[in-house]
């Protein structure tokens, strides 16, 4: 069965991550970016991202932005 589209864009964000792109420590892309980037609605991003937080790789600042935990 094929992966839903917020899936997609979080297995993409999780390689990035775990790559080196995405540093610890460093800022993902806002919803905005992530719109452009990936063309989606933030309701996609939003489920992307806590995707990515379940698996312990992001922490949310509020007001300020998703950043990639320190291992």
């Amino acid at each position: 069965m094929p992966k839903q589209r917020y899936e997609q864009v979080a297995d993409d964000l999780r390689h990035k991550i775990e790559s080196g792109e995405y540093a610890p420590g460093s800022r993902l892309p806002s919803r905005a970016q992530m719109r452009e980037i990936y063309g989606i609605s933030d309701t996609v991003s939003d489920k992307a991202l806590w995707l990515l937080r379940q698996a312990g790789l992001v922490e949310t600042l509020p007001g300020v932005g998703v950043f990639v935990k320190e291992r």
